[in-house]
């Protein structure tokens, strides 16, 4: 993973004091479980570190695909039958299912009864997609993971990605349910470099003070500077590389300062008139 070190190294013995305490949750009467909240924009690493948990801890990992489950009582089945040293990954939580915690809207109003038949046909057509999808519910999810999750083995870790963490239910995330959150984002210098001694074996190159100015101007994710730096011919040098990354942080820049100036412009326009 190319994170901070420091940031690694919290992570990895969080970890590893969660596998070794077994005789801690017994004395405390505790199940052995521990829940991880995994958020941060799209390609920041949220499914490596789900990849990465499994291989520290030697641990099976069962993803979970909520729009799959029929209801409750399959999903209560579903997590029932995973083994003891798993990790259970429901990736994109917030997108899986209706579980943000949005209750059904009172009914309208009769002066809100008089509005124009469009929107009315909009909602119609939101129903219609609502009968036909999963009915696994979020009391459902919450009850598992308080109730029945205590009794069915031990030595579990169960991982929530989302690239929208505010769009989360708190009852969801809240201690005890997702023990530790972990944001995932934009590359940082250091994690460049361990990309760098990685992917091409350099440790340091005349090229780095560029790259590190332009990674403090700018946000790049750490998927693209991977696939930036990742040989793919043979030719292919550390230099080629080197400006095959610094190319794609230049043109991030320019990108970030065109939809800046795109923002601000219309403002200006608004004030004039």
């Amino acid at each position: 993973m190319a994170l901070d070190p420091e940031k690694k190294e919290e992570i990895v013995e969080h970890l590893l004091v969660f596998s070794r305490n077994k005789e801690f949750y017994e004395r405390a009467g505790k199940a052995w479980k521990r829940g991880y909240l995994l958020y941060g924009p799209p390609g920041t690493g949220k499914s490596t570190m789900v990849a990465a948990i499994a291989n520290l801890l030697d641990y099976d990992v069962y993803d979970l695909e909520l729009t799959a489950v029929r209801d409750n009582t399959e999903l209560r089945r579903l997590l029932i039958e995973t083994t003891s040293k798993s990790v259970i990954v429901i990736e994109d939580i917030d997108c899986s299912l209706d579980l943000t915690g949005e209750r059904k809207k009172p009914e309208k109003s009769s002066k809100e009864d008089h509005m124009t038949d469009e929107p009315k046909k909009e909602k119609k057509k939101e129903v219609r997609k609502e009968e036909g999808s999963s009915r696994v519910t979020l009391s459902g999810l919450l009850n598992f993971i308080d109730g029945i999750w205590s009794a069915c083995g031990s030595e579990r870790v169960i991982v929530f990605t989302t690239n929208y963490v505010d769009n989360l239910e708190p009852a969801l995330i809240r201690s005890g349910r997702m023990d530790k959150h972990i944001e995932l984002s934009y590359c940082s210098f250091k994690g460049f470099k361990v990309f760098a001694k990685n992917y091409l074996n350099l440790e340091t190159h005349q090229r780095f003070d560029e790259i590190e100015s332009l990674m403090a101007e700018t946000k790049i994710t750490p998927a693209d500077v991977a696939e930036n730096l990742m040989p793919k011919l043979p030719r292919d040098d550390p230099e080629g590389c080197l400006s095959n990354l610094i190319r794609a942080l230049e043109e991030a820049k320019e990108a970030a300062a065109k939809k800046k100036k795109e923002t601000v412009q219309p403002q200006d326009e608004n004030k004039e008139t």
